[in-house]
């Protein structure tokens, strides 16, 4: 790295994001962020952990392949097999990296029973075999903060020695906090031989809270690549969010003087594709791409705003991609105008894309009076990528107090169309229990989420449902002015993405234990 202020973006939305429950996304999404990763700018692509799955083999393999800038990584567990089978997927990128890990604290050594020194030998092994297949290997003692200084200072210089070209340091259980990240890196740099040779990287858990300050702190210590992922997704109370740290650096560059190779103009975009295909929702109040992180109530706020908008904005809403007006579209508005406002909102169409989502618009239009740019959004976040085996044909409820509540409903399975009425607790509960009487399954209902995409009372719903079955999770969406038939849409979506995982469950979905990297 030649800019000595230079910070590295690795993003790992695609494997450490992943790995949230019930955040799988589906082969053609995970395609689709990778582009989006790589038009943004993103340094190092995380695709995902080969041998998990071979699913994920498949997806890594077709990221590299894809990808025309950034590098793309895999992850391997400590043994050849896992580096073996990363390589064979990664060795398809025109830059590849191979990731390998272990755990090298005092509790994370007693999971493969080594001791010390074995565990050194592993290292110095597994490295080794890595850098013979591929120039560019990172290496991470997961839970590095937890680990004893001597060994973690003995093990990191082994792997250097062995040929990793970049040292990445896991906050893996967001235990540390930004002082003690910051000198962790200053002193391994310090003290490792040939640690200047090689790139020091920081991946911070955010159980704390801290994971942004941690790894800015870290790049303050001397880490020039953040790993990170979009929104904060991952295991337990995620990762350092990748828009925080970039506009944290892009905005206080007088006290954070480092640069990325960031477009902060298409964060928008990607906050919100990446919230629709894991079924992950923004919270309204987060950071940087957050509904309200532009939003003032306050009349002094409101007056300040009027003003002079940099009183309460410390960045401009286009800075991150977020237009500045929010114009009212209607049945009235062509084709043109859907395209050019689709444009200003990140979504760039072909000319089928465009017919496909101008007849879904125009139906929106006869049942809403105004269609607001959160509506259009929605609109083309649930669109489905996968063959729908299963199809709504005809739904009517019937509910209020003192009703039986019930669900009248057609469905079309595989081209034959089955009729039934089923009751429930409420409206959605029994169109639930008509899908199951229709389509029968053991598919558990793991997450049902309702939120609406506007103010008024003919806003849209859109619907969240994820649905597990055999260690199968997938997530289905949809929107619609009608929150029953948005619900049964968005159930049924689920559904016929199960059915394809469940077609590939010929060890697509083996279990791999202790999987994360950090």
């Amino acid at each position: 790295m030649t800019d000595k202020n230079r910070v590295v973006i690795f993003d790992t939305t695609l494997r450490d994001g992943e790995q949230s429950p019930g955040a799988t996304m589906s082969h053609a999404e995970k395609l689709e962020i990778a582009g989006l990763l790589d038009e943004m700018g993103v340094d190092i692509i995380e695709a995902g952990f080969p041998i998990a799955s071979e699913g994920d083999f498949e997806a890594v393999k077709a990221i590299s392949k894809q990808t025309k800038e950034a590098v793309i990584c895999g992850l391997a567990r400590a043994n050849f097999k896992d580096i073996d089978r990363c390589w064979e997927a990664v060795k398809h990128a025109k830059k590849p990296r191979i990731h390998t890990f272990i755990g090298t604290s005092e509790l994370h050594r007693a999971i493969p029973n080594l001791t010390m020194d074995e565990m050194a030998d592993r290292i110095h092994e597994t490295v080794s075999h890595a850098r013979n297949l591929c120039e560019n290997v990172q290496w991470s003692p997961m839970d590095a903060t937890r680990t004893e200084w001597d060994y973690l200072c003995r093990v990191v210089e082994i792997a250097i020695k062995a040929g990793a070209t970049t040292i990445n340091i896991p906050d893996t259980v967001g235990y540390t906090a930004p002082n003690e990240s910051a000198d962790l890196i200053r002193r391994l740099i310090a003290h490792v031989p040939g640690a200047d040779e090689v790139v020091f990287a920081t991946h911070c858990h955010n159980d704390l809270g801290m994971a942004t300050a941690n790894s800015l702190a870290a790049v303050e210590g001397g880490a020039r690549q953040i790993e990170c992922t979009i929104n904060g997704l991952g295991e337990r109370a995620g990762n350092t969010a990748l828009e925080e740290v970039v506009m944290a650096m892009k905005v206080r560059h007088d006290i954070i003087p480092f640069t990325t190779g960031i477009d902060s103009t298409k964060l928008m975009n990607i906050s919100r594709r990446v919230a629709a295909v894991s079924g992950f929702a923004v919270q309204f109040n987060k950071a940087i791409v957050g509904k309200n992180a532009f939003a003032h109530e306050s009349g002094i706020h409101q007056d300040g705003m009027l003003k002079n908008a940099e009183t309460f904005e410390i960045m401009r809403p286009e800075d991150v991609g977020l237009s500045e007006t929010n114009l009212v579209m209607g049945k009235h508005s062509g084709r043109a105008a859907l395209r050019s406002k689709l444009s200003e909102l990140g979504f760039d169409l072909g000319d089928n894309q465009l017919k496909d989502v101008f007849v879904r618009f125009k139906a929106l239009a006869d049942q809403k009076k105004e269609i607001y740019d959160e509506d259009l959004i929605a609109l083309m976040q649930v669109g489905s990528d996968v063959e729908d085996r299963i199809k709504l044909v005809a739904l009517q409820v019937s509910c209020g107090m003192d009703l039986e509540k019930s669900a009248e409903m057609s469905l079309s399975i595989d081209g034959q169309t089955h009729s039934t009425r089923q009751t429930g607790d409420g409206p959605v509960d029994a169109a639930f229990n008509a899908v199951k009487a229709l389509f029968e399954h053991s598919a558990r209902l793991q997450l049902y989420q309702v939120s609406a995409v506007t103010e008024g009372t003919d806003a849209q719903a859109t619907v969240s449902v994820r649905l597990e079955e055999g260690g199968k999770i997938a997530t289905g969406q949809s929107a619609d002015v009608d929150t029953v038939v948005a619900s049964v849409r968005a159930y049924i979506d689920a559904l016929n993405r199960l059915l394809v995982r469940r077609e590939k469950s010929g060890g697509d979905l083996a279990e791999v234990s202790y999987k994360d990297a950090g």
